[in-house]
């Protein structure tokens, strides 16, 4: 943990990052219902062949809610190494310190406000060139 976070901070930060880990894996196991992607994928298409349509639609959507589900969880995990590591609540790009509010609002937060703006600006949206 930082110098900048006092201990009481650091629990309740991993407290929050534990939980919520905790609550995705199980979110993600009763979506999945314990099958893997793909098999889950596959149910999905075999469970009515009139409305193949709307369930590749449903597909679609399924499988966006798991993969960010999925990103989250991976940002949690590296939080906590992170704080195995001794550097949570350093800034990613700067190495300033993140704020105890912006944490606690965001505990897997990898960058302060302004480098996480920056960030977000490079990104290229999901759906750029794509034909909607």
């Amino acid at each position: 943990m930082t110098r900048h976070l006092g201990a009481g901070q650091g629990a309740l930060l991993r407290t929050e990052l534990e939980m919520r880990q905790r609550r995705l894996d199980q979110i993600l196991s009763a979506h999945q219902e314990g099958a893997s992607r793909a098999e889950h994928a596959h149910a999905l298409l075999a469970q009515d062949e009139d409305g193949a349509r709307r369930h590749a639609m449903d597909r679609e959507v399924d499988m966006a809610r798991s993969d960010l589900e999925i990103a989250e969880l991976g940002a949690i995990s590296r939080a906590l190494l992170r704080m195995n590591q001794g550097d949570y609540g350093l800034c990613a790009d700067c190495g300033a310190e993140i704020p105890f509010d912006r944490l606690k609002a965001e505990p897997q937060a990898e960058r302060c406000v302004p480098c996480e703006s920056k960030h977000e600006s490079q990104q290229q949206p999901a759906y750029a060139g794509r034909t909607l």
